[in-house]
């Protein structure tokens, strides 16, 4: 098995490139992450750059899984800005590259994700995916609770209409 380098992605050239063609190839392979298909490359990238500066802002973390120089997977841990709700985050963005599914990728960021929420004092995440095609096997294995789907949210983006699952999950304090 592949041993995997978590770490923040930069906003250097290269990883916005590794991050268009990541959300461009997730977006193509039916994966719900606001966007449809076809996406063009000069969208997925205009997005990154955006949430890159808004990471540099500290509004956010992006993690990218590296397998050497080659971006295996992200997610981003979103601080909620709200002033009755410092004590939580939010997930999104998580995306796995085809050619690294089933290897364990969006496990590890998941857990770089909650181990990154405990280090800036949030107790609870919150996410939500598509109830068709999503991963709420792996949210619900990783120990999230189901809150409620709502159902025909978004719009699948090779068309059609998907349920949106909301989850949750409290944190033990950092150690």
């Amino acid at each position: 098995m592949t041993a995997f380098d978590v770490r923040p992605v930069s906003s250097e050239r290269a990883h916005i490139g590794m991050l268009r063609d990541l959300l461009t190839e997730t977006v193509a392979s039916g994966g719900s992450v606001s966007f449809m298909h076809p996406l063009d490359p000069a969208e997925a990238e205009n997005f990154w750059v955006s949430a890159l500066k808004s990471a540099e802002s500290g509004e956010r973390i992006i993690l990218g899984a590296f397998d050497g120089d080659k971006l295996a997977g992200t997610v981003s841990l979103f601080f909620v800005q709200a002033a009755n709700q410092p004590h939580r985050a939010e997930i999104g963005k998580l995306m796995t590259a085809v050619s690294y599914r089933g290897q364990g990728v969006a496990t590890l960021l998941m857990q770089a994700a909650e181990t990154l929420a405990r280090q800036h004092g949030r107790s609870h995440l919150m996410l939500d995916t598509a109830s068709e095609g999503g991963a709420v096997a792996l949210y619900e294995r990783l120990g999230f609770i189901r809150v409620r789907e709502v159902p025909d949210f978004a719009l699948k983006p090779h068309g059609g209409v998907t349920g949106t699952v909301y989850f949750w999950k409290a944190l033990k304090p950092a150690e």
